[in-house]
């Protein structure tokens, strides 16, 4: 049975890795300053091995040998002897710390290997498994750093990863494009008209493509809003860096509609100053938050779920959940107080 840890860990490494985060996760590193300072070393840590090995992927001259390299030095960070980058140090230490099982990073790395093999998507259920390895893998191990391993509250953390690589993939199709990489559905595309050969042949904006991108937007909306009553399981510290998170992603959608859904000219996102204003909205927002969808994980993430899930950590049965509920049942008897005094 997986258990989290109870005493905080010392992450000897996970400073060093700031300036990674902040050089190529923008929008990560913005939301993570509002987080815990222990959820938010832990956080740097799995982005910055994160943000590596999606690095030497992406690299134009990467062959599969990167991919091999990936998996020699996830094995060396589970075997306690990581290789001699700071990366690999500081998320050996997180992934030891919180009990990160290594069928998820595993995953993570599956998904850049399908980005080599130049893999083709014909349906939204496969590139909803494409965006489960490789950011629904990012949101189970973001819970198990917040202490949070129920299964409802994983299949939430995993429909924010989802929709936000829906955004992204949304957000980069005349980039993905001119790097020979399509990620829109082949049965979409055809649906409108188009095909993925005519994308590759000719990344160039058009009624049919733009038909396409808005219907995944609209699928990205549809699970990110029940991604976003996850926030009711998670520790209230935690809420308002995790919510500006999937703000910056949802104002980049936003941003590609006010473009004509054209991700092939431009390049919607988000400014420094928008990213800041967020951060105030986040941290100002401190609910309603309702409670969590209890819908079962997506199909496609389901695998990633049970890999990572402590069924006896249901957070309906926990003292911060109590607590939690106290607090908004005071919020709305001081509201009802208020009313009868103005009356």
């Amino acid at each position: 049975m997986l258990k989290s840890r109870s005493k905080q860990p010392q992450l000897k490494h996970a400073q060093a890795c700031f300036s990674i985060i902040k050089q190529g996760s923008k929008s990560f590193h913005f939301a993570s300053l509002i987080l815990p300072r222990n959820v938010r070393m832990a956080a740097t840590s799995l982005y910055a091995f994160c943000r590596m090995s999606d690095d030497l992927v992406d690299d134009p001259c990467a062959t599969f040998e990167a991919v091999q390299k990936l998996r020699a030095r996830l094995d060396a960070a589970y075997e306690g002897k990581p290789f001699d980058h700071v990366a690999d140090r500081a998320f050996a230490e997180v992934v030891e710390a919180y009990n990160i099982p290594k069928s998820v990073p595993l995953s993570m790395i599956e998904g850049f290997e399908w980005d080599l093999v130049d893999k083709r998507y014909e349906t939204i259920g496969e590139v909803i498994d494409y965006s489960a390895r490789v950011a629904g893998t990012v949101g189970i191990m973001m819970s198990l750093v917040m202490g949070k391993r129920s299964e409802r509250t994983l299949a939430r953390a995993c429909d924010l990863g989802v929709a936000m690589q829906l955004i992204n993939i949304s957000r980069d199709v005349g980039e993905d494009a001119r790097n020979r990489r399509v990620y829109l559905p082949d049965e979409w595309l055809r649906e409108a008209g188009t095909s993925r050969e005519d994308l590759l042949k000719s990344p160039q904006h058009s009624d049919a493509v733009a038909r396409v991108v808005e219907r995944l937007l609209n699928t990205a909306d549809e699970i990110y809003l029940r991604a976003l009553t996850g926030l009711a399981d998670l520790p209230m510290a935690c809420r308002p860096g995790i919510r500006a998170a999937g703000m910056v992603y949802a104002g980049i959608g936003t941003q590609v509609r006010a473009n004509g859904y054209n991700s092939i000219d431009q390049r919607a996102y988000t400014t420094k100053a928008q990213k800041l204003a967020l951060l105030v909205r986040a941290l100002r927002n401190d609910g309603p938050y309702g409670s969590c969808d209890e819908s079962p994980a997506l199909t496609e993430v389901s695998y990633l779920v049970d890999a990572a899930a402590d069924p006896d950590t249901d957070p309906r049965g926990s003292m911060e959940w109590l607590i939690d509920l106290n607090t908004k049942l005071a919020r709305r008897d001081r509201g009802l107080d208020h009313m009868r005094s103005r009356n």
